[in-house]
């Protein structure tokens, strides 16, 4: 069995069996000519359940044979212009390079003497990141395995900063004083932040939101005022750029107006707008986020990097100390001293993939604006994409975006039933996914159901939107016309 360890004897067996490996998905790729299969549950379980993985097939290419059956023939493939559904975004070829180089090289980022030059290329990252948002020369951070840890851990910087000097908030208990304010659409993993900080969701004010799904900063400022008088402590504030649900951006400037005010840590959720720091015409869309006291960023959303590639950024980097823990085996205190830079001091993970090799790869082949440019093409044609919208009287169109999601439904002229219409939706939504077609996503506004467009492929086209709003409709008049067959 070491003939399947990578080493100096196995390089070339590496090289083939990577090379046939790398051939299939290119063929697959290369004859994809719809985002989806529709197999259903049912109909791929047993083909998987029936695998044996007690009896090793002993063979590369048998391997790879039986993969086609229990997974790339049915993959839901991001990269086809008819995938709209969720914040999964198309690959760059450079970030797939690097993702080849890290796996194989397998370099681990907590420590220096695990990693060398790749913990340098992470911390210029970080540098360059910080330097787009504009936080400053004392701004540090870390690359993390997504949004939601992103998340966790500034709002982790918060909680602990928001304790010295504070009065009756030197122990456990005084964590109940604690409040977060967040807008009603903000992303789910603040409520889960406070879960596992020991806060609860009760901790986490909903901030209302106006037409646009933007934060009020007047009702933010109302809900601090009350939370100071009731005599609790403003522990942060999460402001979003770029909603999963609607990409709408919260008002920066005058959120961190009132941050400033209240003595408040200001937290941007940047996972999805991120692309806007590369932008080449819309930066300034996201003018504000350089008063953050932490910001989350999501390469692998709008900066086209594979998943994962991620990292939370912070003005001072004096508050990473929070997640810092010292192991004699791995990070003793001397190396501090030694000026040794090990990057597990800022993070809440140990062993820790090289996933910065992937936005490494990609600046030095495309450059930012490489990627800016992509970013704006989206977000132009998400504005393509509500101008049509809003002019078929088959939609109703939520509200104009400031990236590239489109939340609609399909209003059918011949019902008025609002619950028969939700139904008529949902029903599309599943048709059009098992007929793999084109894959939408779903939410709700309000208690109503709505359809949800994320553009993040520059190679869709207007002509593939105004296809799929065709494919719903069908669907949805074919769901009422049975369904009022059954009701007579």
């Amino acid at each position: 069995m070491r003939s399947h360890l990578l080493n100096d004897t196995t390089a070339e067996q590496y090289r083939r069996s990577v090379t046939e490996g790398v051939e299939r998905v290119a063929a697959k790729i290369a004859a994809t000519d719809r985002p989806f299969t529709g197999v259903t549950v049912d109909a791929l379980a047993p083909r998987i359940d029936g695998i044996d993985l007690d009896r090793p097939l002993y063979d590369t290419t048998a391997v790879l044979d039986e993969l086609e059956e229990v997974y790339l023939r049915d993959a839901i493939y991001f990269h086809h212009p008819r995938y709209l559904a969720h914040l999964n975004c198309p690959v760059v070829i450079p970030a797939v390079l690097g993702e080849a180089v890290l796996s194989a090289v397998n370099s681990s980022l907590d420590t220096w003497d695990q990693s060398a030059g790749g913990t340098l290329i992470e911390r210029k990252l970080i540098d360059w990141t910080t330097a787009r948002i504009g936080l400053g020369p004392a701004a540090d951070g870390v690359f993390t395995s997504g949004g939601t840890q992103s998340n966790l851990q500034a709002l982790l910087l918060a909680r602990e900063e928001a304790k010295p000097g504070r009065d009756g908030l030197e122990g456990p208990a005084s964590l109940a004083r604690l409040r977060i304010f967040a807008s009603e659409v903000s992303h789910f993993s603040v409520k889960k932040s406070a879960k596992l900080l020991g806060l609860g969701e009760d901790a986490v004010v909903s901030v209302p939101v106006d037409t646009d799904k933007r934060m009020q900063t007047l009702a933010l400022a109302r809900e601090l005022e009350r939370c100071v008088t009731a005599g609790l402590v403003p522990m942060a504030v999460v402001a979003t750029a770029g909603t999963t649900d609607f990409g709408s951006i919260d008002p920066l400037p005058e959120i961190a107006e009132v941050c400033e005010r209240y003595g408040t840590w200001m937290h941007v959720d940047a996972a999805y707008g991120c692309g806007l720091l590369a932008s080449v015409r819309h930066r300034d869309r996201i003018d504000g986020i350089e008063r953050a006291d932490s910001v989350t960023v999501d390469y692998h959303k709008s900066f086209f990097q594979p998943v994962s590639s991620s990292a939370v950024l912070v003005r001072d980097a004096a508050t990473l100390r929070h997640a810092t823990y010292h192991a004699e085996y791995l990070n003793p205190r001397r190396m501090v001293q030694e000026r040794i830079p090990n990057q597990v001091d800022k993070s809440l993970q140990t062993t820790r993939r090289f996933d910065a090799l992937k936005l490494w790869m990609t600046l030095r082949t495309m450059g930012a604006d490489g990627i800016g440019r992509l970013f704006d093409e989206v977000c132009d044609l998400a504005a393509e994409g509500w101008r049509l919208l809003a002019a078929d009287p088959r939609f109703d169109v939520v509200v104009e975006p400031s990236l590239s999601t489109l939340v609609f439904r399909c209003i059918p002229a011949a019902v008025t039933d609002p619950a028969e219409i939700d139904r008529a939706n949902l029903y599309a939504r599943k048709a059009l996914f098992a007929s793999g077609d084109a894959v939408v996503a779903g939410t709700k506004v309000g208690a109503r159901q709505y359809l949800k467009f994320t553009l993040l492929n520059p190679e869709t086209t207007t002509d593939d939107i105004a296809a799929v709003l065709d494919l719903i409709a069908g669907h949805a008049e074919q769901y009422l016309g049975e369904s009022l067959d059954r009701a007579s």
